[in-house]
């Protein structure tokens, strides 16, 4: 599909959604019928050679971003983590109970500008994951001196969306069923000015996460088992 065709898809799921709010809004939430998510319990603070660096501070976003992320998030998670050989990951997920537009504010695309800095470059990848292919995304930021390798993925229920075509497709059929998703964004980063290297790290560290959780939680943050997605 051209990028030209991609818009214009885009434009009418938006038309069709506009239209559907009108007609008949989804009213059943999702996360309200299901075992309740807590990202403190689900996500380990020790696995594998990884644990959370107690003495790395957590740096909140600027009060206006954290005002606009707690408005739209029941939970976010952020924490450092450090291995033996000193590598730290940051990891940040933003879960909530309505998988709406608003949401999409804290991708990094977004997100990372509006805290000053510069997106380099966004990529699309694969991982593959607990026998999962998972879509992610790789943005390269930078602010003076600090560069930042930044690795994300969004789940809407318990599937990715690799693209915001399948992410408005996934809201659209459950909105037809009068539901209303869940969501989350996971995000891992680190500060490297070697991105291959950066990126090698932060996926060892999520292969460790994952194989330590349990299967619930398996399914809620990297999407369900037997997903074949391609980025």
């Amino acid at each position: 599909m051209t990028s030209q065709m991609r818009v214009w898809l885009v434009a009418g799921l938006m038309m069709l959604a506009a239209a559907m709010a009108v007609v008949a809004r989804p009213t059943v939430r999702v996360a309200d019928g299901g075992p309740k998510v807590n990202l403190e319990v689900g996500f380990p603070k020790k696995f594998g050679d990884w644990s959370i660096d107690e003495r790395v501070p957590v740096v909140l976003p600027s009060p206006d971003v954290q005002a606009t992320i707690e408005r739209i998030y029941s939970q976010v998670l952020s924490r450092t983590y450090v291995n033996s050989r000193g590598e730290r990951v940051m990891l940040s997920i933003a879960y909530g109970g309505d998988q709406t537009d608003g949401m999409q504010v804290h991708r990094p695309e977004v997100c990372y500008p509006a805290q000053g800095f510069q997106v380099l470059s966004v990529q699309r990848d694969q991982m593959e994951l607990l026998g999962r292919n998972l879509p992610v995304r790789k943005v390269l930021t930078r602010m003076g001196g600090r560069t930042e390798p930044v690795l994300y993925w969004i789940v809407v229920g318990d599937k990715v969306a690799n693209n915001d075509t399948q992410w408005k497709l996934m809201q659209l059929t459950y909105g037809l069923r009068g539901r209303i998703p869940d969501g989350m964004l996971v995000r891992v980063s680190s500060l490297d000015t070697d991105t291959t290297r950066a990126y090698d790290i932060q996926t060892a560290f999520l292969r460790d996460a994952a194989a330590a959780m349990s299967p619930e939680y398996q399914s809620r943050l990297f999407g369900a088992a037997g997903q074949q997605q391609q980025p």
